[in-house]
């Protein structure tokens, strides 16, 4: 009788150990979490996720709020280029780098919230730098700053970035002042959430106006609209 009770209490603790390791496995994975949209989902919040991915370049199917094959492929491509796992799940990582703010992913990413007055001032950067560029360029003027922000060799602040001596042209010739519009706020914030079309560029210009010759020999990373982008 000892013997048969023995047995079934340690095939109990086998038991809880693998439930245990089973849950942790889930939860470590962005499909755990207590938001999560996937392909079959539906409603507005889908619709605010194919919005985000078609402004993007990532989706060109309708933004209808049903969560299928083309929304998951786009999802997944997104995923890839930022760096999360690629999945084509919509968990709170996902949603935090599309700017889609939940209960969760605020709390989860407040660590790395901007002022006002960063937003501001990154919009302003971006008006004065790229209002003649397409959203997407716009965005991408915008991720060059927050790209040097975390460059051991750039100033670490926006701030700092934006006013270091002869950094960009909008600053020298007084554009920086402008009043930025409702797209170029829209590029700050988008940019701040994490997208970042240029894949960590820290430097952008005009080959049909730059004059230096050094940022001709740096490694170009992509092209978007008038700016090259390069490391």
């Amino acid at each position: 009788m000892k013997k048969l009770f023995k047995t079934v209490i340690i095939a109990v603790m086998a038991l809880s150990v693998c439930f245990g390791a089973a849950a942790f496995s889930e939860y470590n994975s962005e499909s755990a979490y207590a938001v999560v949209y996937k392909q079959g989902s539906s409603g507005t919040t889908v619709k605010k996720i194919q919005q985000k991915l078609k402004n993007w370049g990532y989706y060109s199917g309708s933004v209808d709020g049903i969560y299928g094959a083309k929304t998951k492929a786009a999802v997944k491509y997104f995923q890839q280029k930022n760096g999360l796992t690629a999945d084509g799940i919509v968990g709170d990582k996902t949603l935090a780098a599309l700017g889609i703010s939940t209960a969760s992913s605020a709390s989860s990413s407040s660590g790395s919230s901007y002022s006002n007055n960063d937003v501001n001032l990154l919009a302003r950067l971006i008006y004065g730098e790229a209002r003649g560029e397409s959203y997407v360029g716009q965005v991408a003027v915008g991720a060059v700053v927050l790209n040097r922000v975390k460059s051991a060799s750039f100033p670490n602040t926006i701030s700092g970035v934006i006013y270091q001596s002869y950094a960009f042209t909008a600053v020298a010739d007084g554009q920086i002042n402008l009043t930025p519009d409702a797209t170029a706020k829209k590029a700050a914030q988008d940019a701040m959430n994490g997208w970042d079309p240029t894949y960590g560029a820290i430097y952008y210009y005009n080959p049909a106006t730059a004059t230096s010759s050094w940022i001709f020999s740096r490694k170009t990373i992509v092209t978007i609209g008038n700016h090259v982008f390069a490391k």
